[in-house]
């Protein structure tokens, strides 16, 4: 724990003190360990507990946007985006097939599960940007509905 050099009537002691259980004190002198009897209680010291501020990314330099279609955004036109990145599996659509809100219209593999992707919109699909087997990211527009 600590170590002191003592002088005591010109003779030199060399004190490391290894130990303190309530008032009891392992102590090492010259070599020689004593077991001594401390007359008052010692209070052992408090390690200081470190508070972090909170960290924000350096990378986040532009704002955050959303990566598909707000629901109070208005129907009947826009693009569908991809949620997650994965592998389009099926299209269950064609270009200038009308769709209705809820329909399935893509099957994409993501993290090992299927997802449904369904029309959030109604109208007609003008577009389709992905075709089955197609390596997908989140936020990349898979069909456009007209």
């Amino acid at each position: 724990m600590k170590k002191f050099k003592f002088t005591i009537n010109g003779n030199i002691y060399d004190v490391d003190i290894q130990n303190i259980d309530d008032n009891i004190a392992e102590i090492e002198v010259n070599g020689t360990l004593y077991k001594v009897e401390v007359d008052k209680q010692i209070q052992p010291t408090k390690t200081p507990r470190l508070v972090r501020t909170p960290s924000v990314p350096s990378t986040d330099m532009a704002p955050s946007t959303a990566k598909f279609a707000s629901p109070a955004s208005p129907k009947g036109a826009g693009n569908i985006k991809s949620p997650l990145p994965g592998l389009i599996l099926d299209l269950y659509v064609k270009p200038g097939d009308q769709v209705k809100m809820g329909q399935k219209i893509i099957l994409l593999e993501a993290m090992k599960m299927e997802n449904i992707i369904h029309a959030d919109k109604e109208g007609v699909v003008s577009s389709i940007n992905v075709s089955k087997g197609d390596n997908v990211m989140e936020g990349d527009v898979l069909l456009v509905i007209g």
